[in-house]
């Protein structure tokens, strides 16, 4: 819903394609979009087919409840589809937050393995925004390099790591 209301600064209109018929965002959020005027909800439809040679003209739709086709004319498509984090590689690996991303050892990217760090949308179940991840990253590699720096003599010779 952040993109769709934030799409209204360039756009006439603004079609929000969602294949069920409510919204997971924030409370706050969706009475934003739902107000808005510039913003057009399709309920139960999935993008089927984009049409256009050099330019988009338009989309096939999909009923997700009963399987019909609705043409609708637009000249753009953005494509937003959640923030779901992914996860699925660590799974019984890393410890989890019980909002499905990475937990870390407080302000920190240490997870519950010793040696991996974890940054950006993983460990970040609220604001999931770039410049956030930028900064986690950020955070991910002082502490890796913290990590290294403090490995036995041995065991850094031993892998190869720079002094």
């Amino acid at each position: 819903m952040e993109e769709a209301t934030f799409l209204t600064r360039f756009a006439e209109t603004v079609h929000v394609i969602h294949r069920s018929d409510s919204l997971r965002a924030s409370a706050a959020m969706q009475q934003r979009a739902l107000s808005h005027p510039k913003i057009r909800f399709h309920w139960n439809k999935e993008v089927d087919r984009i049409y256009g040679a050099d330019l988009v003209s338009g989309v096939n739709l999909v009923d997700t409840v009963d399987g019909s086709l609705t043409a609708l004319e637009l000249s753009g498509v953005f494509i937003a589809i959640g923030a779901d984090p992914r996860t699925h590689l660590v799974h019984g690996q890393l410890e989890l937050s019980p909002a499905g991303t990475i937990a870390v050892d407080g302000r920190s990217s240490r997870t519950s393995l010793p040696g991996v760090f974890a940054a950006g949308d993983v460990i970040d179940p609220t604001y999931k925004q770039a410049a956030t991840a930028a900064g986690s990253g950020v955070v991910a590699a002082l502490d890796a390099e913290e990590y290294l720096a403090n490995l036995p003599t041995d065991v850094r010779e031993n892998a190869s790591l720079p002094a």
